[in-house]
């Protein structure tokens, strides 16, 4: 019998003018899903608080866990589709948390380089989305918040791992949806494709 897959997946709480965030709604479904795509998968599932001195928190998760794949989940409140992201960038905006917090600097590791970029294959993963009957596209990256700052830190986890990097990739959940509730299943199979896609991924050599 061939090894489970073990795959981390995290989203947030809500933030400063997103009082429910959608991400967390979804990870909590997939945490509670049944699906035989996802038969061969381990699931852990972890809501982080949108705060700046919880980032941590992830770091040891991922020491914890040591995950095959991880999957970060996060609303962007302006998009219509879901965006899987390429690269973190090595800042983070002077925006407050849930905490009305603000970070300590501007750059999250002042020792690494100015971005990093997704050890995951976005094609695959944009196309599984799709497939699912979700809008979805690649982005450039993931902004200057918290979703960036929590990608930055598991790409770094992955890229201590030289010789096969687990896939790690955040996805945007869109915030303007004309029917949430008509939407929220479809996204639901989305993000579940991308699982089984990671799942395929960490395969590979």
């Amino acid at each position: 019998m061939a090894p489970r897959t073990r795959i981390l997946v995290c989203a947030f709480g809500p933030f400063p003018g997103v009082p429910v965030n959608p991400s967390a709604r979804l990870a909590q479904v997939l945490g509670r899903t049944r699906r035989p795509a996802l038969g061969a998968i381990d699931l852990i599932v972890e809501i982080l608080p949108t705060r700046w001195d919880a980032l941590g928190r992830l770091v040891v998760l991922l020491e914890r866990h040591a995950p095959d794949a991880v999957l970060l989940l996060g609303v962007a409140p302006r998009r219509s589709v879901l965006c899987v992201e390429t690269r973190a960038v090595n800042a983070a905006a002077d925006r407050p948390d849930v905490a009305y917090r603000h970070p300590r600097a501007r750059r999250i590791d002042p020792d690494a380089p100015a971005n990093l970029r997704t050890t995951a294959r976005i094609a695959p993963l944009v196309a599984a989305a799709r497939a699912a009957g979700a809008a979805a596209r690649s982005s450039r990256d993931a902004g200057r918040y918290l979703c960036n700052a929590s990608y930055f830190q598991a790409l770094a986890w992955a890229a201590a791992h030289p010789a096969k990097p687990p896939p790690v990739v955040f996805v945007h959940v869109p915030g303007r949806q004309a029917r949430p509730r008509r939407e929220d299943p479809i996204l639901a199979r989305a993000v579940a494709a991308l699982l089984v896609t990671l799942h395929t991924q960490s395969r590979r050599p």
